[in-house]
């Protein structure tokens, strides 16, 4: 992962071929007037593939602001989001929605999945809903990756909360994204059931060559990620590499003032 200061924007191809997403002097503004709030200043970012990527920052530094325009949910009001070497913001609705399905992923803190459908099922609906064929060796293969292939047939609600986070997992990756996004994906685990998760997000990038990019508040979540980007008042603060749980909490404790 590396951070771009460079204004000029990236194109189709050789430049961008190792980048799974780019951001590139990304603003984003709210409302108008005396009411316009600044939500991301400026941002400029590379995230390679097969690398994890955690970003941490203070309430309303940006986090869920940076997540919604990395993943085309919104659009920045100046600059530009690219997946791969796509850029989002001249896609349509319809464009952006079925780019969503075919290469991106999200494992959000709320499972989302589907009650009344079974594991194996919830786990194909990307693929249905983009209608593309679905390889059956691949689907096994994601059901134990994740630890789940002796429960495809089971439905969510048979199921404890770190098994449903698995199944979200398995959903994120039945499309081989370019980026899976996670958005506080252990927030609602207890702390045992979320070093699994970690792990097995951990495990995705190393075998298998994914890309995550997860926004937490957790220190213990970030140390899982190959570099932490540290948000404050829209603007990136710093980076740490090779992080640990202590190095982490003791950034956050000082970013604040660092930033201001």
């Amino acid at each position: 992962m590396r951070t771009e200061t460079s204004g000029r924007a990236p194109q189709t191809g050789e430049e961008t071929r190792g980048h799974a997403l780019r951001l590139d002097a990304v603003t984003k503004v709210y409302g108008k007037g005396g009411s316009e709030v600044r939500a991301l200043d400026g941002v400029s970012l590379a995230v390679d593939r097969g690398s994890f990527t955690a970003v941490m920052g203070p309430s309303g530094s940006g986090k869920s602001t940076f997540l919604h325009c990395a993943a085309g949910l919104d659009m920045p009001t100046t600059g530009s989001a690219y997946i791969g070497g796509t850029e989002l913001n001249g896609l349509n609705e319809t464009q952006l929605t079925k780019l969503r399905r075919k290469r991106i992923g999200f494992v959000f803190q709320a499972f989302n999945l589907v009650a009344s459908l079974t594991v194996r099922q919830n786990i194909e609906l990307p693929m249905r809903l983009a209608k593309e064929k679905l390889d059956p060796a691949w689907l096994d293969e994601v059901l134990t990756r994740v630890g789940l292939a002796g429960r495809a047939s089971h439905r969510p609600g048979e199921l404890s909360g770190g098994q449903q986070q698995r199944v979200a997992i398995a959903r994120a990756l039945i499309t081989r994204p370019d980026v899976i996004f996670g958005d506080e994906p252990t927030g609602a685990l207890d702390t045992v059931t979320a070093k699994e998760i970690l792990a097995l997000l951990r495990t995705s990038v190393d075998e298998t060559g994914q890309t995550v990019v997860m926004v937490t508040h957790d220190p213990v979540a970030a140390s899982y990620a190959d570099t932490v980007v540290f948000l404050a008042d829209g603007r990136i603060a710093d980076r740490m590499e090779a992080p640990t749980p202590d190095r982490v909490a003791e950034r956050m404790t000082h970013l604040g003032a660092w930033g201001s």
